[in-house]
This record gives C-alpha cells, structure tokens and sequence, in this order.
C-alpha cells in the first residue's frame, strides 16, 4: 500500500520513469491503469484524476514526446470501457455479493458497497454522472446501479458525458497549467490538493451521516 501512496504522491516522477523506461508503452499502460481503477471493480485505490493531470502536464513537455491528444482519446476508451465492464460485473455479480454467496466479499469490502448504494439512491441519476468525479464512488456507482436491474443505455445516457467532461477537463487543466513553475515546484501538493476536493461529496455525506446518526 505504501508503494500506491508513494505513486499517487509522486506520479509526475514515476509516469516520467515509465516515459523513460517503455517509450511508446506509456500510453498502453496508463490506459490500463484507468480502465482497471473502474472495470476491475476490486481496484478503486488506483490513481485517476492525479494521473490525468499528471499526464498531460507532461506531454505539454516536448521532450518527453507525448500526444496530449492521443492522451483524451485512450483515457476516453478507458473510463467508458471501464464503467461499462464494471456494470456487466455488477449485473452478474452483485446479486451474489450482497447475499454473501461470492469470494468477492472478501474482496470488495461491503461498507464501501453500502455508501456506493447511499450514494446511488440519495442522487439517483445525477449519481451516475457525479460518480465519474469521485474516487471510490465511481469504482462502486456503475457496478450498485447494474445490481439494481438499472437499464444499460440509461446508465450509458449519463455516464458517457460524465466521461468525456472529466477526461477534458483534468486533461486539459493538466496540460495547460502542469507546466507553470509554481505548480512543478509543488506538484505533489496539488495532486493532494486535487484528491482533496475530489473526496469532498465522501467527506460531506460522513459528516452528515454521523450528524444523523447522533
């Protein structure tokens, strides 16, 4: 675990060691990183937003020889192919899972299934599209929605812009403000800074929980 955190910390540093390392297998890699984080399901400690930003603030550097728009293209295909994996597991599977039945359950832990399904059923079809912007919940939205007999094309109908609003967005901010110097210098305190306000919704729906509870 200490090495994901290390990652996510330093992720210009080690996607550079990639750049240097594979060449032209960066794209292939980071494309699997992102469709992993959503379409394995039991993966939702991987890097997303962090690892776009990081990205392509370092194709903005032309001596690494990367497309910024090779970039949007693959990270496109991987969030929507990721989510779409992720419902077909949660259609099969989640039944299982919430009966106990799966070795999954000793996989996917059942408390982040719970907020995912809170989650779900508090913002309805706004959480399929909010989810994409939200660590954890979009590992877990996609996969609670198809256990919940949710149709594929409605799902699909907010999931895709979702997609492509987030893959442009930490891409674009990525390449056209990764590169100021303030930022390099302090690169590592604004990927904490962008997980920070990405955990924002988890962070308020705990609060609010707990408020309730007491």
């Amino acid at each position: 675990m200490s090495f994901f955190i290390d990652f996510v910390i330093h992720i210009d540093k080690h996607i550079i060691n990639i750049v240097n390392f594979f060449g032209d297998w960066t794209y292939f890699i980071l494309f699997s990183i992102i469709f992993l984080e959503t379409g394995a399901v039991i993966l939702p400690f991987l890097p997303g937003d962090s690892l776009l930003f990081a990205a392509s603030a370092i194709s903005a550097n032309p001596d690494y020889n990367l497309n910024i728009w090779i970039f949007i293209l693959i990270f496109l295909i991987a969030s929507i192919g990721g989510d779409s994996l992720n419902f077909k597991f949660g259609s099969v599977l989640g039944k299982k899972i919430e009966s106990g039945n799966s070795i999954l359950n000793k996989i996917i832990k059942p408390k982040q299934l719970k907020a995912a399904e809170e989650f779900f059923n508090r913002y309805g079809n706004f959480a399929i599209f909010i989810a994409r912007f939200v660590p954890i919940m979009r590992t877990f939205v996609p996969f609670i929605a198809a256990s919940s007999h949710y149709d594929y094309k409605r799902f699909a109908k907010y999931n895709i812009p979702s997609c492509l609003i987030w893959v442009f967005l930490f891409c674009g901010a990525g390449y056209f403000f990764g590169n100021i110097k303030f930022v390099q210098d302090n690169f590592s305190i604004v990927v904490l800074g962008i997980l920070f306000i990405s955990l924002i919704p988890i962070i308020f729906e705990v609060i609010k929980n707990k408020i309730k509870n007491k």
